[in-house]
């Protein structure tokens, strides 16, 4: 056998145009195969890149997003902040003005109950003409309302300008001199006709028979018919009262015509007594 008898069939050329036209058919088909799968290569590279792009779009939308919401989320917390120290404000202001109207209806039930005290002492004092139920109501009223401890009431002997104590209370007898009109704290009192208060603390005030704590003119009018001397309050009385002010401005009038008007009515009675007698003694 020659040699080139022994090529292997599929390294043997064709036998004719035929066959030849058809492997060469079969290679373009491969080929065109080839190109196919790599467009498709191509196709889906593209695509899986613009797909990374989006989504590294979408993910940097997300970030700015997300920055966005955390400014606006902190700009409310910073909003909700001041709105509460706005509203913890507004809550100590009226939790003050609160406290302010109680402490305020405290004293107007206080106010109410002074003047219904006020009212009932100016009723007391004009409801008997008896001198010793009069100076019985005004001693009352110094203790029970103003507080006082110890206290005198002294009347004007207007021929001898002397005052004299016709009252006295929480005092040893004697204890009391008369005191010239004019003279010392009580005697100007007397003289001018205007009030004295001690203007120092309560607890710090020295008293003696020449120098009181309060010392109140009796007045009527412009006239002068005595003065109520305080020299000491209560222990639970560390000052005086709006209250104190008012009851000295009543005992200053009110209780100065009391006295006054009780005194003319024992007078008048004691002449009528005395005028009395006289005829009974005429007509026996």
């Amino acid at each position: 056998m020659e040699p080139h008898q022994v090529m292997s069939d599929e390294f043997k050329p064709p036998a004719n145009k035929s066959e030849l036209f058809s492997r060469a058919e079969e290679f373009l088909q491969a080929f065109r195969k080839g190109a196919e799968f790599t467009q498709e290569l191509l196709k889906e590279n593209e695509r899986l890149r613009y797909k990374v792009a989006e989504l590294e779009t979408a993910a940097s939308h997300h970030a700015a997003a997300g920055a966005g919401n955390i400014g606006a989320l902190q700009r409310r917390i910073a909003e909700l902040e001041q709105e509460r120290a706005t509203l913890l404000a507004r809550f100590q202001q009226v939790e003050a003005e609160n406290k302010e109207f109680a402490s305020r209806y405290v004293e107007i039930e206080e106010e109410n109950n002074n003047l219904a005290n006020l009212y009932i002492a100016s009723y007391q004092l004009h409801s008997t003409l008896d001198f010793k139920e009069v100076t019985q109501i005004i001693q009352e009223i110094i203790l029970n309302l103003i507080g006082a401890e110890e206290f005198a009431i002294m009347l004007l002997d207007e021929r001898s300008n002397v005052l004299a104590p016709v009252v006295q209370e929480g005092l040893e007898e004697g204890t009391l001199p008369t005191i010239q009109l004019g003279s010392g704290t009580i005697g100007t009192v007397a003289k001018v006709g205007e009030p004295f208060f001690y203007q120092g603390e309560i607890a710090d005030h020295r008293s003696s028979p020449l120098n009181p704590l309060v010392c109140i003119p009796l007045k009527i009018k412009e006239h002068v018919i005595g003065v109520i001397v305080i020299y000491k309050l209560l222990q639970q009385k560390k000052k005086f009262a709006n209250v104190d002010y008012e009851l000295f401005t009543l005992l200053a009038g009110h209780a100065a015509t009391a006295i006054f008007s009780s005194k003319l009515y024992s007078e008048s009675e004691r002449k009528l007594s005395t005028i009395q007698g006289f005829i009974d003694l005429l007509t026996k």
